[in-house]
């Protein structure tokens, strides 16, 4: 993934958190994959206008409590991602997203 992001990628989740830089990037993605190491997207519309597409679905996983996965701790929210492209990478990627599912998984398990 980190070969398709610019060197300057900025990555903005849906509580405004901010990664900047395509190496912290990467490291923030093994993080996420180590947490939810079946994590997907499925986008069922897309609208683009120039550099910047507009994507809507949902995303799913199952959360890894202890570096586990079980069919309890799956989830699934509603998706909204803006992305800009800039020299055929990408250079913005933001999600708009439900974390609570999420984090009753992570609160059942301690980590929230």
């Amino acid at each position: 993934m980190a070969e398709l992001m610019t060197e300057e990628h900025r990555f903005v989740d849906s509580l405004e958190n901010v990664v900047e830089g395509r190496d912290r990037m990467r490291a923030a993605w093994k993080g996420y994959f180590a947490m939810v190491p079946d994590y997907t997207i499925t986008v069922d519309e897309t609208y683009c206008d120039g550099p910047v597409v507009v994507m809507l679905g949902k995303a799913q996983g199952t959360y890894a409590a202890d570096g586990r996965t079980s069919a309890e701790n799956s989830w699934e929210t509603p998706v909204a991602l803006r992305a800009r492209v800039e020299g055929g990478k990408l250079a913005d990627w933001q999600v708009y997203a439900d974390n609570e599912p999420m984090r009753q998984l992570m609160a059942r398990h301690g980590r929230g």
